[in-house]
Parts: C-alpha cells; sequence; structure tokens
C-alpha cells in the first residue's frame, strides 16, 4: 500500500482534506475486515519515510502454511523471532494483496467514502463562517415556471425557496441579492447554505450592516415583527443617553432607513424607540398612529399581557391598519395583547 499513501498525499495537498483523517479511516476499515473476515486482531501503521501502511497481526507457526493472513512458515516465523516453535503465536506483517476480493473491495469502498466524507466536511466548514449572517448571493438561474431561483454563496449553490421567491423583486440573473443565511444543510451529497429573504434576521442584520451605532454596541435591537414585503416593526434602545437610537438607525435625511428599504424592495419600516415602562412602549409601537391612552390590564386572566389603547376616532382605521396589520405587528413587537378604543368609544359604551 505504498503507492496508496503517497496518493492520499497528493489529495491532501490538492483538495486539502486532513491526511490524519483519511489514515483514521484507512486503519480502521483495515482492522475491521482483519476482524470480520479472518478473526484477527490487526494493528495498523503508517511509515512517513517509505509512504508504506504495514499491517501486523499475531500468525500460528505451521509446518505447512494453508492461509498465508493467519498462518505463517516456520521458516518465517524464525527470521522475526529465533526461539519460535510451530504452533506458538507470532506478530508478523500481512500483506495485504492476499486479502479476499469482498475484503479487498470493503476496503476500497471505505477509503472512497472517507475522501468524500472529509470533501464534504470540509466544504461544510468552509460555509460555516455564512452562518446567521448577512451574505451577498449571486443569482444564477430564475426559474419563473417553477418560481424559483439559483443562487451561489462563495463556491457553493442553493436554491430560494418557492415562499421567498416573490421576495426576489426585479432582480436578473448575474445580479447580486442580499440573503441570511438560516443554517448549513448537511444530510444531502455536499453541504448546501439555507438562506432566507422573508425573515426577521434579514432586517437586524441590514440594520447592522447600514447603522454603525449597532455594529458597535451603542444602538441595540430589543425585539422586531416582520411581515415580509409588506411592513416591519423594529424598537431599538441605546446604552448612550447622547444617542437617539431612532435617529441613528434613520440616519441623515433618512439616508439609512433608505438603503435598507431600497434593499427590502420598498418595504415599510417602523422604528420604534424601545421602553421599559409598557404604557411609553406600546404607544410608540402603535405608530402611525397616535395613541391618546393606554390602559394595562393587570387583571386579565389570559397567559399574554392585555392592555387598552385610545386613539382619536378619525386615527382607529390607521391604529388598526390595513387588514390589522399595523396592530397585529404592535402586538408582537411588545408581547402585549392590544385591544384598540376609539376616543368617542364604542357604540352604547
Amino acid at each position: 500500500m505504498s503507492d496508496l499513501l503517497g496518493a492520499l498525499k497528493e489529495i491532501n495537498s490538492e483538495i486539502g482534506i486532513d491526511l490524519e483523517y483519511i489514515k483514521e479511516k484507512i486503519a480502521k476499515a483495515i482492522i475491521s475486515v482483519c476482524k470480520n473476515t479472518y478473526g484477527i486482531d490487526a494493528l495498523v501503521e503508517f511509515d512517513s519515510n517509505s509512504g508504506e501502511i504495514i499491517v501486523k497481526a499475531k500468525k500460528i507457526v505451521c509446518e505447512t502454511v494453508e492461509d498465508d493472513i493467519i498462518q505463517i512458515s516456520l521458516e518465517d516465523a524464525i527470521k522475526i523471532n529465533p526461539e519460535v516453535k510451530i504452533g506458538d503465536s507470532i506478530e508478523a506483517k500481512i500483506d495485504t494483496k492476499k486479502f479476499d476480493r469482498v475484503a479487498a473491495q470493503t476496503v476500497r469502498n471505505v477509503i472512497r467514502q472517507g475522501i468524500r466524507d472529509g470533501e464534504k466536511e470540509l466544504v461544510a466548514q468552509k460555509l460555516r463562517c455564512y452562518e446567521k449572517e448577512l451574505v451577498s448571493a449571486e443569482i444564477i438561474k430564475i426559474d419563473y415556471e417553477n418560481n424559483s431561483a439559483i443562487l451561489k454563496i462563495g463556491e457553493s449553490e442553493t436554491t430560494l425557496s418557492k415562499h421567498d421567491f416573490k421576495f426576489l423583486g426585479d432582480r436578473n440573473e448575474g445580479e447580486f441579492i442580499k440573503v441570511y443565511v438560516l443554517y448549513i444543510r448537511t444530510d444531502g451529497l455536499m453541504p448546501i447554505p439555507i438562506v432566507s429573504r422573508s425573515c426577521p434576521e434579514l432586517v437586524c442584520k441590514l440594520f447592522e450592516s447600514e447603522v454603525p451605532e449597532i455594529k458597535e454596541k451603542i444602538v441595540s435591537i430589543k425585539s422586531i415583527a416582520r411581515e415580509a414585503g409588506s411592513r416591519t416593526k423594529i424598537a431599538v434602545a441605546s446604552t448612550d443617553s447622547e444617542v437617539d437610537p431612532v435617529g441613528a438607525c434613520i440616519g441623515d435625511h433618512g439616508s439609512r432607513i433608505r438603503a435598507i428599504m431600497f434593499e427590502l424592495d420598498g418595504e415599510k419600516i417602523d422604528v420604534i424607540k424601545y421602553s421599559e415602562d409598557p404604557e411609553k412602549y406600546i404607544e410608540s409601537a402603535i405608530s402611525p398612529a397616535i395613541a391618546l391612552s393606554v390602559q394595562v390590564d393587570s387583571e386579565s386572566d389570559n397567559t399574554q399581557n392585555e392592555c387598552c389603547v385610545t386613539v382619536p376616532d378619525n386615527q382607529l382605521s390607521l391604529a388598526i391598519g390595513i387588514k390589522g396589520q399595523n396592530v397585529r405587528l404592535a402586538s408582537r413587537l411588545t408581547g402585549w395583547k392590544i385591544n384598540l378604543r376609539p376616543e368617542s368609544g364604542y357604540y352604547g359604551e
């Protein structure tokens, strides 16, 4: 097996698979074959100087050798130990070329599989740096018939799901698009990054890339509620009393928020100032409607906290939003169930 070790070294230099990893696979394969096929415990060594893979096992000293995998002649045994006798066992080299066809094929298959597994792990390691991160992916192919797109991230390709395809926008093949890498899928032939354009984390990472104060931990994102393609509400706070978290996120003349909205194809974004005071927090979350008062229901039997928000009569529909979106997002953002009430009260109240 001297040629094999040299070939593995070439694979190591060309592909980058860890040589020790492959050696371990080979050793386990040979040991397993010796145990299962011939019933002997083998020892595998790698000679770094000669490049030879040496396999040793205890053999029985015999006058007539019928199976040279498990037996050794007295003449050959004496060369190893001059005091050996017929019937003794002695540790000697095994010529792996003498393995039967099934045993040899088993070793070859394990080596091939080890190389494939090593290459797969190598790709996975390269991709893990993208996990839970915002990346710029190249659009390789757009399939309008099946509502899918193939994206390239680094040296790997992935498919944008049908759900996320509608958030591709007007982009064309060859252009780049920002995606969030949810995780690296490793159960297939090769690892692939699973990405999203609709998750709230995408918006968080876009703010992080556009707002230096967030990256510097001066401003933090406390909560986010998103209905992709339509509207997002995001609550931010500042650790520096002199830094306005909302102003930092919006930027001069709205420059920062416009860049984020452009990447999201015009998705509306409400930046809310976070507050530890539930009433102030809910009041901000209900924007763009104005809350006249927020009454917290501390005696509610529901598991979710409830409150009643009173708004001007002419802003009730604004507070509710299209199909209830504004109040729904405000509720998800704050964690409170928000009941809206017009200033004049309900009919018959």
